[in-house]
Order: C-alpha cells, then structure tokens, then sequence
C-alpha cells in the first residue's frame, strides 16, 4: 500500500536519492513517526476548540459528549482518556498548509474542530444504531447513558460544528459549511445503506454496492476534510475537488484495511472484542468479496452467516472469509485506492515537498496491522 505514496515522493527527488538515503531531506522515513508527531500536533492545536465548543453545551449532553471524547469518566470525574487519533482534523490543517502555508493552517482551526466534531456526532450514532459496546478501549456512551442521550448528544455535536461554521468570518466558511452539509447528509445515506443490507441475506449482495456504501461511510468525510483545508488555503476549485477525491480514495483504502483489522486484528489494540463483525453479521468488504468470490468456502461461509452466531463458530468464519479471498482482495484493492488516490493529490499538489503532511497520514492510515 505504501509503494504507491514511495512512486509521489519519488518523482521530484532522482537529484537526491532514494528515500531514507543520505542528503534526503523531504519526508522522512515511512515508519509513523512522522505521522504521529502530525497527529499529536493536530489534537493539541484543536482540542482547545473543541472543549470550548462542548462547554458551551446544556449539562447533560455535556456529560455525554465529554466522557464520549474520554475526558471525564461516566461519574463525571476528570480522566485524560483517549479522544481518538484526529486523523480528520489533521487531513483539514495538512490540506490547509500545503496549499497555504502556516497561516492557511491556523486559520483552519475552527473547521478542523467541525470536522472532528462531525466524525464524533456519526460515532455516536452509529454506536447505538450497531449496538457496539466498546469504543476507545471504554463502553460506549449508550451502554453508559442510554440510547437517548447518546443519540441527542452526537444532534448537539452535529449542531456545533454548523455552529462553528457559521461565526467563522473566514471568507472560506461558507463553502466549507456547504460541503460539510452535503458530506453529512451523503454519511447519513452511506449508514442507512450499511444498515440496509445487514437485513439482507448473505448472497443477495453485490460488491459494488458495498464500495459505493464504504465510500459514503468513511470517504466522504475524509474527502471532506481535505476539500475543506484548500478552501481555507484558497485552493482553485479543481485542486479542491481533487483533494475531496484524494480524501476519498485514501478514505476507503482506509476502511478496508479497517475492515480487515476488525477481522484479524488483536483486540488489545483495536479496542474491540475479536469477531465482533462477524457475530454482529455485518457485510463488511472483506466478507463480501469472500460471498461474492464464487469458491467453496463462499458457500460455506454464506451458509455460517445465514445460520445465528455460534461463538465456537467464530474461527471457522474467520479462516471461510480468508479461504474465500476476502483478505487478500482487501489488501490489494487498498494498494488500488491508495494509487489512486496519489493520482488525485498530485493534481492538486504536484510537489510531494509540500504535499509531505497529507502523503504521512495518507501511509499511517493504511499500514495500520492491528
């Protein structure tokens, strides 16, 4: 997944050597770091925006919204809890600085913490609509508050954010509302197409409808985020669309390898109890290559998931999906989109100096293994 972002940085720097070779000074090696500092700089530059914003809320949804983003526990007492990684609002200040600079970048604060905010009203949602239990390594604010005031807490976030928007006297802060309005009816429409088709049957689900509904959950609004950051630059509108197509094609090269890690990876990591999909029966991209892959453990596989969830069937599902291909495919149709979606930033930024932050979180996000 990583040799398509090698390609980019590749292209301006036969001058200087390969990658990680001395006297190279662009980006740094592909090992995270670079990426985690990106990350880190981005929850602390926003955070601040968006306490603010959920101080500003009535008491109970408050609560919700605080212990949601781990800084209180369930009793209202401080906690310095995880607040997620920050990807988006990181895409939102990268964007903004490639095609900005550093005041592009401060002048995107506001949006970035709507962005953030966005993610974190559809998390909450989608946590009661799934029934997940855990998220960020903790219950989830359902389980802790009831379905209620989860749904009216992640209304409130959704409210923020337009809020945020719309003191915003950047000239830019129209067109992001804009975007972000349509981004988040298009997220609405990928979940209730997920949750459609959790009500179907195992063999009466085409892959091309999946990627199309992947593309709405996860693509739309990383695409956002980066369409959002060249608005605040004051970007071209063909070199923000592109940014939009390159946040969506890292986006469901991300949900994929996501979906492979919620199959495969070790729940210590991933916050998450192992076989949760796949007890919950939900048609992820993997498990719908392997249906749809017209082999024998397809067959076997279907035959599992039209049966109730037997916890001594788990591994038995879990090696059907990856007999099926459903592993492979989704690696290599993440490889895919990630060559896309080089492409589309290329167009946007053809220089991979300036394009350095957005190409880091671009390999973090795929080279996740667990």
């Amino acid at each position: 997944m990583t040799s398509a972002i090698r390609r980019y940085r590749g292209e301006t720097r036969e001058r200087r050597g390969p990658i990680g070779s001395q006297g190279d000074s662009g980006p740094g090696p592909a090992d995270g770091r670079e990426a985690a500092v990106i990350l880190e700089r981005s929850r602390a530059s926003v955070d601040p925006e968006l306490r603010a914003a959920i101080d500003s809320l009535p008491g109970s949804m408050r609560r919700v919204a605080l212990y949601h983003f781990g800084w209180e526990h369930a009793d209202g007492t401080p906690a310095a809890g995880n607040a997620g990684k920050a990807i988006r609002p990181a895409l939102v200040l990268a964007a903004a600085a490639a095609l900005g600079g550093p005041a592009a970048r401060a002048a995107a604060l506001p949006a970035a913490a709507a962005i953030e905010l966005v993610h974190n009203f559809t998390l909450l949602h989608d946590d009661v609509m799934d029934r997940d239990t855990t998220r960020r390594h903790r219950p989830t604010a359902w389980t802790v508050f009831g379905d209620a005031d989860a749904i009216l807490a992640g209304d409130a976030l959704h409210a923020l954010a337009l809020g945020l928007l719309a003191a915003d006297p950047h000239p830019a802060s129209s067109a992001a509302a804009r975007r972000v309005a349509a981004c988040v009816i298009e997220l609405c429409a990928g979940q209730q197409a997920d949750t459609a088709l959790e009500k179907r049957g195992p063999t009466e689900i085409t892959l091309d409808e999946v990627l199309v509904m992947a593309e709405a959950k996860t693509g739309a609004l990383l695409g956002c985020a980066c369409a959002v950051g060249g608005l605040y630059a004051g970007a071209a509108e063909e070199d923000v669309d592109a940014l939009d197509a390159f946040g969506r094609e890292a986006g469901l090269a991300f949900q994929l390898i996501d979906d492979v890690i919620g199959l495969w990876g070790d729940p210590k990591h991933t916050g998450k109890p192992a076989g949760a999909d796949l007890a919950a029966r939900k048609k992820s991209l993997p498990v719908v290559a392997a249906l749809t892959s017209g082999t024998a453990a397809a067959g076997e596989l279907a035959g599992l998931y039209a049966a109730p969830y037997d916890p001594a069937d788990l591994e038995r599902t879990t090696l059907a999906v990856e007999r099926a291909g459903g592993r492979a495919w989704a690696q290599e149709q993440a490889a895919d989109r990630m060559a896309r979606a080089m492409h589309e930033l290329a167009r946007a930024i053809p220089d991979p100096e300036s394009a350095g932050g957005l190409l880091s979180l671009a390999e973090f996000v795929t080279r996740r293994s667990n």
